[in-house]
């Protein structure tokens, strides 16, 4: 990115960073799929297109029946976290190193300020215990955890290019820790429009989940089902409500952190129909990957290890509506909300659920659940794939393109995605560092095979090579052209804000159960040469070839058919396709 300060490269990954071809593979963008290689020199992407012209001593992957995605961007983690009196296990090191492993290539974590305390001098404490840590790219919101005309002073310095922060988050829930008041957080709202900064909220009623708490306690429910019962859906789509309402009169954008229930869903449909500032849901891969009756296990360190908030709910349909929200673009963006905790400092809350430190795992499966819930399944297709996991978060954070898109002049951050690698989630091979994984045993179709941060290839064929330091932070300007329209600043050639016009390709079972052949059939339908959305927009960089006739075929690469499998399907003038693909 041409905002992060460049850092000498150690000797050990010069050579692997100078000079990269990803060959045979399809390449899957948020609009469009097209069959092309990828050439990669010094971590920048310079040619995408077929028949490249490649100097000697380039290294060579072979893609063949992979898919070439953008690295994704999880914007929801919490590293070396200090909260209730407990301090997350995941340091920037073994958080960012779990989060390339599992084809994550940026994060965008979270400066918490204390009660009082300086903005500023919280964000050069993260950035003392991330800048030497991180293994792929980072960014950073700010919390207004508390408010003053000195916050407000501080928001301003911030947001310039010193320090290069666009977001700000807010808390309706933590009360007597984090938690504003909605004077406050109109107060903090108004400055961001201001500032054409973006405000995020985590939306729960604190003071009805503060007297839920007290009364549960009194009642004798002090175990980890307490935490639940304390925050139901009702209390979270009240506030997912009020937040929308209070952003609409300060006339400014937001955006609502960790979606958790059907409920919530419905309050930012209401929303999003009724107000012009744009309003964005994020949802997180625990939401959709499991669920919330793992509080009443009768194991307290099972049930502890599944506390966060919002909190999972019983549902046993919420994980498949969060998945069909996101495939619909009723919720735009999955993150994981990584905030992992040892055993005994969940242990704080043995007797007391309120006390028990809130956070789970997610940023290394996050990209797998997804694709096995969503994509398996028919209910997405691998654009929209892209769109949550990567690229919708580029534009949102003013990251695009040079984060979220496989083009010439991007960032070389690039995952080669198997769509046929089989393996099973376990504590026991995963990156974390904790011995606890909230999607134990589940079995996954679809993974990594190989991920490129900056240009080095940091999983190599499934072996992992990261280097300590060796990500760089990145500054995130304000005034986002996806988020507040107009014309993108003239040294960041980034496009206008678009409504999302990407309608997802769905084939379903019936029974939101995997079918590899959904995928497969998903994957011959689109036209490999252009995109799948309404708009007819392309994917190919103007001089390329056209790559209509292209015969590449998954099916034929993996199975070793001797029949071309794809259909090419084109949308009519002024409209797509009706037809079931």
């Amino acid at each position: 990115m041409a905002n992060a300060p460049v850092k000498k490269v150690p000797i050990h990954l010069q050579s692997s960073q100078n000079r990269l071809l990803i060959k045979n593979g399809r390449v899957v963008n948020d609009d469009g799929m097209e069959d092309a290689d990828v050439y990669i020199e010094d971590g920048i992407i310079k040619q995408v297109g077929r028949n490249l012209i490649i100097p000697g001593g380039t290294r060579t992957i072979d893609a063949t029946g992979k898919l070439v995605m953008p690295g994704g961007i999880d914007p929801h983690t919490h590293f070396e976290l200090e909260m209730m009196g407990a301090k997350s296990a995941d340091d920037f090191y073994k958080g960012t190193r779990a989060a390339v492993a599992g084809g994550t290539t940026t994060v965008i974590d979270f400066v918490l300020p204390e009660k009082g305390q300086s903005l500023i001098e919280a964000y050069n404490n993260w950035r003392e215990k991330a800048d030497n840590k991180v293994c792929c790219d980072y960014a950073l919101h700010v919390g207004i955890t508390w408010w003053s005309p000195s916050v407000k002073k501080e928001m301003e310095q911030l947001v310039t290019d010193q320090y290069g922060v666009n977001s700000f988050k807010m808390f309706m829930a933590y009360k007597d820790a984090w938690m504003l008041d909605d004077y406050d957080m109109t107060r903090a709202m108004e400055t961001c429009t201001e500032l054409r900064a973006l405000p995020m909220v985590h939306a729960e009623n604190g003071h009805i989940i503060a007297r839920n708490t007290e009364k549960l306690l009194a009642a004798g429910v002090n175990g980890p089902e307490g935490h639940e019962l304390s925050r139901d859906e009702e209390v979270e789509a009240e506030a997912v409500n009020r937040a929308c309402v209070i952003a609409n009169q300060a006339d400014s954008p937001l955006y609502i952190v960790h979606m958790m229930s059907k409920s919530a869903i419905q309050a930012l449909e209401i929303a999003r129909r009724r107000q012009k500032p744009p309003v964005y849901g994020e949802t997180l891969a625990a939401t959709v990957g499991t669920d919330g009756t793992h509080y009443r296990n009768a194991c307290f360190r099972h049930a502890a290890a599944h506390v966060l908030s919002p909190p999972l709910r019983p549902d046993p349909d919420t994980p498949l509506a969060m998945v069909e929200a996101l495939a619909d673009d009723r919720l735009q963006l999955i993150g994981s909300d990584n905030c992992t905790f040892h055993e005994k400092d969940k242990e704080l809350g043995k007797d007391n659920f309120s006390k028990i430190p809130n956070g789970v795992n997610g940023v290394e499966d996050r990209m797998a659940i997804l694709w096995q819930k969503g994509v398996n399944t028919g209910l997405m297709d691998p654009c929209r794939f892209v769109a949550v996991t990567s690229a919708t978060a580029a534009k949102v954070f003013n990251l695009w393109p040079g984060k979220g898109r496989v083009c010439a002049g991007a960032d070389a951050d690039l995952v080669v995605w198997d769509p046929r690698l089989e393996r099973t989630i376990s504590a026991a091979a995963h990156r974390h560092a904790v011995p606890f994984n909230i999607f134990e045993g589940q079995h996954v179709v679809g993974s990594p095979q190989y991920v490129i941060v900056n240009g080095r290839v940091c999983l190599d064929d499934g072996d992992l090579r990261v280097a300590e330091g060796s990500g760089r932070f990145l500054k995130t300007p304000v005034n986002s052209p996806y988020v507040y329209g107009g014309e993108a600043p003239s040294s960041s050639p980034q496009p206008q804000r678009e409504t999302p016009t990407h309608s997802p390709s769905k084939i379903s079972n019936g029974n939101g159960t995997p079918d590899l052949n959904l995928v497969q059939r998903q994957l011959d339908s689109v036209n490999v040469s252009g995109c799948s959305t309404p708009t007819g927009r392309k994917m190919r960089e103007p001089g390329q070839r056209d790559l209509q006739n292209s015969t590449f075929s998954i099916s034929k690469e993996i199975e070793g058919l001797d029949t071309k499998t794809s259909v090419r399907v084109r949308n009519p003038p002024g409209g797509k396709s009706s037809g079931l693909w």
